[in-house]
């Protein structure tokens, strides 16, 4: 069966071209709704000594810096409309998981780099996405840097 809405997982870096293009052949070949989502994850409580540090404005202006990178990626491709754009706060697992419950997607696409063991096969992200996911993941292998 074809797939109807495909979600690709992205961190945001020049890595992610190759799972989006894998992620946007799949949704062409089976006229498939192509979303993308993002997870800007939590900064933990920093301490320097016994006074906490508060980094509630360097999450804010990391989370600012995602959404221009996110729309710079919506703009490259055009199957990605501001609609089908997720920029979410949280934990990538739980969210990934969480929107493709909600948006009734079949296949979730994420890039892996293909080290050694079952998390160097699939990385630490992807192989979270893989275990208890809603749906189909593929997990896109991404070259080594040279």
């Amino acid at each position: 069966m074809p797939y109807t809405h495909i979600l690709v997982a992205i961190d945001l870096t020049a890595e992610c071209h190759p799972v989006i293009l894998r992620a946007q052949a799949l949704a062409n070949s089976s006229n498939a709704q192509l979303s993308l989502i993002n997870v800007v994850e939590p900064m933990a409580m920093a301490f320097a000594g016994d006074v906490p540090m508060d980094l509630s404005m360097l999450q804010q202006q990391q989370f600012e810096q995602a959404r221009e990178r996110v729309d710079t990626f919506a703009k490259a491709y055009p199957e990605l409309t501001p609609e089908h754009c997720h920029l979410i706060y949280g934990q990538p697992r739980q969210e990934i998981h969480r929107l493709a419950k909600e948006q009734d997607c079949d296949l979730i696409v994420v890039g892996s780099h293909g080290r050694h063991g079952l998390a160097l096969l699939l990385g630490s992200t992807a192989n979270d996405v893989l275990h208890g996911a809603p749906c189909d993941v593929l997990a896109v292998r991404l070259k080594q840097p040279a």
